[in-house]
């Protein structure tokens, strides 16, 4: 990410700068920043400041997520207040397919913008939660508008190099279907709740077989049948779903605005997520309607909206090859919850994560970063001293 997009990314952005070009600038600064922030919040600490330097720092120091959050804020709302009726801009017309995401449409950009500080200021609620508030309620008072289409890259067709890159590596160059089978985690939760039509998304059959999560060294021999999960060379990249959107702008106002408007957003949330997995709009309201399985709990607790908030987030993150949010909406936030008990047990809950059957991490513990690579911590002399993979990274709970 560091050598084939943060420094093309920047590349973009002084040659926009350079020449007033403020519509290539914008899309350059939030891309840059979605990326960088990737990266902070899976190893905590990275080459921010001084990156990005090549031959002239071949030692840059790491800087802290927090302090690499503040300046990729600083960064969003620098683009976002440049003149975009400037005459050195070009026109939206002309940049036209040269931009994967929007196809010129710098109202989307915005809308990303905003989206992407929405997230970031979400991240912050546990470990600053004044300055996240702060930062979420001068968005909703800026009038600030929020992503209401996907943020990603779809046009993929089935032709090696032009498929969809997990597909082409996962699929075609690896040339198996058998790496990734379906977790009786996410499948107890879709069958206990009657969720066809995602089940079929994810694993091609209402009824699939599954594997409990982490159990390589069984001899069931029902693991070899187990479902696989379903590829395709056309699915799109998501940076930011229409369904993340609205998951995140209902968790906003469920935090800071006693709830008002979060029932429609999740709705519209839960209802998005089945249309991109090829249901309808109309399914989806069976499920969220009064008495459904995904009612939202009006009724209940500020912790019991987000976790259902958070709930159908993870599974709509499915969707687009986006699944490591889900992975740091699990840290940030608790939930899906951890089951106290293995998932072959009597008392577990549907859907409820476990610790890997053969992990070898300390009792009850689960990844909670990644570690920094071997290529760094010996090549770079200013490079931290390792951090075990269990240390939760500085927004986590």
């Amino acid at each position: 990410l560091f050598a084939s997009g943060l420094k093309n990314y920047q590349f973009v952005m002084d040659r926009a700068e350079a020449t007033g070009d403020w519509n290539y600038f914008l899309m350059g600064t939030v891309m840059k920043a979605y990326t960088t922030q990737v990266l902070a919040d899976l190893y905590d600490q990275i080459p921010f400041s001084e990156a990005l330097q090549g031959a002239d720092n071949l030692n840059p120091s790491f800087d802290d997520g927090y302090s690499i959050y503040q300046t990729l804020l600083d960064e969003i709302d620098d683009a976002l207040s440049k003149d975009f009726d400037a005459s050195t801009n070009t026109p939206p017309s002309l940049i036209g397919n040269t931009d994967l995401i929007f196809q010129g449409n710098m109202d989307r950009w915005v809308q990303f913008a905003n989206t992407l500080k929405l997230k970031m200021y979400l991240r912050m609620v546990n470990s600053h939660p004044t300055e996240a508030q702060a930062g979420i309620e001068d968005l909703y008072n800026s009038g600030a508008q929020f992503l209401n289409v996907s943020a990603g890259v779809s046009g993929f067709t089935n032709e090696p190099g032009r498929d969809n890159p997990m597909y082409e590596q996962n699929i075609r160059q690896l040339n198996t279907p058998d790496n990734i089978r379906a977790s009786r985690t996410l499948v107890s939760f879709l069958e206990d709740n009657v969720d066809t039509t995602r089940m079929v998304y994810f694993f091609g059959s209402k009824n699939p077989g599954s594997i409990h999560q982490g159990d390589f060294l069984s001899t069931d021999p029902s693991y070899g049948s187990a479902a696989r999960l379903v590829q395709r060379p056309t699915d799109p990249v998501m940076f930011i779903s229409e369904a993340e959107s609205y998951f995140m702008q209902a968790e906003a106002r469920e935090r800071y605005f006693a709830g008002a408007g979060a029932k429609d957003l999740y709705d519209q949330g839960v209802a998005t997520s089945f249309v991109n997995m090829g249901g309808t709009a109309t399914q989806a309201a069976m499920y969220t309607g009064p008495g459904g399985a995904y009612e939202y709990p009006s009724g209940g607790s500020l912790q019991d909206k987000i976790e259902a908030i958070i709930t159908q987030k993870w599974i709509a993150l499915g969707y687009g090859v986006h699944y490591i949010e889900a992975f740091f909406e699990k840290n940030r936030t608790g939930f899906p919850r951890t089951s106290p008990v293995y998932s072959d047990n009597a008392a577990y809950v549907p859907g409820q994560w476990v610790v890997s059957n053969n992990s070898v991490l300390p009792a009850g513990q689960m990844p909670r970063r990644l570690v920094f690579p071997d290529a760094e911590t010996t090549r770079n002399a200013n490079a931290p001293a390792v951090v075990p993979i269990t240390t939760p990274v500085w927004w986590a709970l």
